[in-house]
């Protein structure tokens, strides 16, 4: 049990297959050493076990808070689902803003654990600390807009207002490798499959109804002089200055012309590094900046909405017109983002700025990754051009109608092709011989960020414990934007040690849970006095970084025990070797390949890993000890499980 303040001292174990529902407190060293949301939600994966298989009965799903989740701490409306991947088989955990996480906290909980699977299709109703597990029999099919629509009718409650859902669609109910969770304001928990879990468990939704009883600092001087802080350096900065530019004005998609003008934004399957590159090789008519946020702002922008405690309101709602397939549609989507545009955009082959709001939006409805399905289907087309998938079906570059309709199928596996892709990456790469033109690591396809350009990405994708991602190290921070400081993008020499650093950052806020952008202003100054000031426990810099370096590293320990190791911290190998049809990029691109090699020993010194693998010495140095399910601790050998 833990007294510190920011807890509610309440975590819901749901059993779904005999529908028991217990509740349990939050261990003090637990808080101390893990923090709560992505730190708390690992360690309690750690009870079903690194064997356990992603789809079944015994895997557990966590949606966990931290103790700065819902309070008044500046980007503080996150939320955290924890569980082990079905497209990658790692440990994953996979978050989300508006304001579910907020009114989770609001409501009496700090998580909710699901272990087991129901009979039949259910969804769990929060209020006043309870957690009742309904009926969802009705709801199992809907899409996910439709499926909110649905509960807001049925709970006595408002959605938006003192009610959150967090839902699946098709593609989870499908067990789409790479389904997500979807809220509200069109929020994805979207990478690494956690709605093909919830689904796997028949969950079709999780239903918030709060007031807004928020938790209260315990030391109010010390997280006032935090607060303060943070809202200065938050308005001060270029990237989060609210209506100043950057973030706020253009949102995420302010990055589309920046990593389009530094030859960074990979384009056609990663087979160039700009649309410039591809159009000028193949004379293609594609643009990045008719995607980018600039466009948007000024054409299609009808609105900003935020997150909880959030002066930024990066989130940018849209509005077009299109004609699809013989039928004038009127589009109307929130939000449309950096990493979803270059995947169902740029890198399928094309920039119709209106077809992918369409796109996103109907990944939304389905439940699915927009960035898997962007470069599932880019895989597609260089598969279909090179007449892997004659015996399926080929998909042309760039053709924006059939993508449209292609989401569909995959969420619901109605067609060859869908029921294909939506295995995910390595699936259809061991099916098809087709590891050549996969995007992957660890079975997850790569962000927007090009490793021949930005070296960092690199051995960031490479070491992510959950498959390739930018925001396990967000190293475009100071590669674009020269956050703590400028660093040249092509130059590998450091880039291991800038990702350790970033790596353990990021596994602080995921662990408080706040948003990632606070860190494009605020620092570990900022974080220590609002910790402190909400839970009353004092710690040092030092110390914050301990457990940020210790969550990361119990994710690892993860991964080793269900064989894991340096052999899969690796890159697709037009990144390491170069693709036989083009040559990468154009200006300071052009030739350039990523020195995996070199950053990884530099990366694993900087660890203390041998081979991609904690040693038990780190583990005992860090107070790593895990517990029932396991038969693991501290003292037992960290190397790879069998097969």
């Amino acid at each position: 049990m833990t007294d510190m303040g920011g807890y509610r001292d309440r975590v819901a174990q749901v059993d779904l297959g005999d529908g028991a529902v217990e509740y349990r407190g939050i261990d003090d060293e637990d808080a101390e050493k893990y923090i709560g949301a992505r730190g708390l939600g690992v360690k309690y994966l750690f009870e079903a076990g690194p064997d356990v298989d992603p789809l079944g009965p015994e895997n557990r799903l966590s949606f966990m808070t931290g103790p700065l989740t819902g309070t008044q701490t500046v980007m503080s409306g996150r939320i955290a689902l924890v569980t082990k991947s079905p497209l990658t088989g790692t440990v994953t955990d996979s978050h989300h803003g508006g304001w579910s996480g907020a009114r989770l906290k609001w409501a009496g909980l700090d998580g909710i654990l699901l272990d087991g699977a129901s009979d039949e299709p259910v969804y769990l109703f929060v209020e006043d600390g309870e957690v009742e597990i309904r009926d969802a029999s009705h709801l199992w099919g809907e899409e996910t807009h439709d499926a909110i629509d649905t509960l807001g009718e049925e709970v006595d409650g408002s959605v938006g207002k003192n009610l959150s859902v967090m839902t699946i669609g098709p593609g989870g109910e499908n067990g789409v490798r790479y389904a997500c969770v979807m809220n509200e304001d069109d929020r994805a928990s979207g990478r690494g499959g956690t709605g093909a879990v919830m689904g796997s468990k028949n969950v079709k939704a999780v239903v918030v109804k709060s007031g807004t009883d928020m938790p209260k600092p315990s030391d109010p001087e010390t997280f006032q002089e935090g607060y303060q802080q943070a809202m200065g350096v938050i308005r001060e900065s270029e990237v989060t200055a609210p209506n100043e530019g950057g973030l706020s004005v253009y949102g995420t998609n302010v990055l589309m012309n920046a990593t389009e003008e530094m030859d960074g934004l990979p384009t056609k399957n990663a087979k160039y590094t700009s649309t410039r590159a591809y159009g000028d090789a193949e004379g293609a008519d594609i643009d990045a900046e008719r995607v980018s946020g600039e466009n948007v702002e000024e054409n299609i922008l009808v609105n900003d909405p935020t997150c909880h405690s959030c002066p930024v309101a990066c989130k940018k709602e849209v509005e077009v017109q299109l004609h699809h397939k013989g039928e004038d549609m009127n589009v109307h989507m929130e939000s449309y983002e950096y990493e979803s545009a270059f995947a169902l955009g740029p890198n399928s082959g094309h920039t119709h700025r209106d077809e992918i709001a369409l796109m996103i939006q109907r990944c939304n409805e389905v439940g699915v990754d927009t960035i898997e399905v962007g470069n599932m289907m880019a895989m597609a087309m260089e598969m279909s051009e090179e007449g892997k998938l004659d015996d399926v079906e080929t998909i042309d570059w760039g053709d924006a109608e059939r993508m449209i309709d292609l989401i569909g199928e995959i969420g619901y596996r109605s067609s060859d092709l869908g029921d294909l892709l939506a295995e995910g990456a390595d699936r259809v790469a061991d099916a098809k011989g087709a590891h050549d033109n996969s995007l992957a690591v660890k079975g997850q396809s790569i962000p927007a960020y090009d490793p021949r350009c930005m070296k960092g990405m690199g051995i960031a994708y490479a070491t992510s414990n959950r498959g390739a991602c930018h925001l396990r190290a967000y190293t475009p921070a100071a590669e674009i934007l020269g956050i703590p400081e400028k660093v040249d993008p092509y130059e590998w020499e450091g880039k291991g040690e800038l990702t350790a650093t970033f790596q353990d950052l990021h596994a602080i806020s995921d662990s408080f849970d706040i948003c990632k952008f606070n860190a494009f202003a605020e620092g570990i100054e900022e974080y220590v006095l609002q910790y402190s000031g909400m839970t009353g426990r004092e710690v040092t810099e030092d110390e914050l970084f301990e457990a940020g370096e210790r969550v990361y590293n119990l994710e690892r320990y993860f991964n080793n025990l269900a064989g894991f190791d340096a052999e899969d911290d690796d890159l697709p190998g037009r990144f390491v070797e170069g693709h036989p049809d083009a040559v990468p990029g154009q200006g300071g691109s052009e030739g350039e390949l990523c020195e995996l090699d070199e950053m990884k020993a530099e990366y694993y010194e900087t660890r203390g890993w041998v081979d991609g693998v904690v040693p038990d010495e780190k583990l005992e140095d860090l107070g790593i000890e895990v517990g029932p399910g396991t038969g693991v601790s501290a003292g037992d050998s960290a190397a790879p499980a069998d097969d």
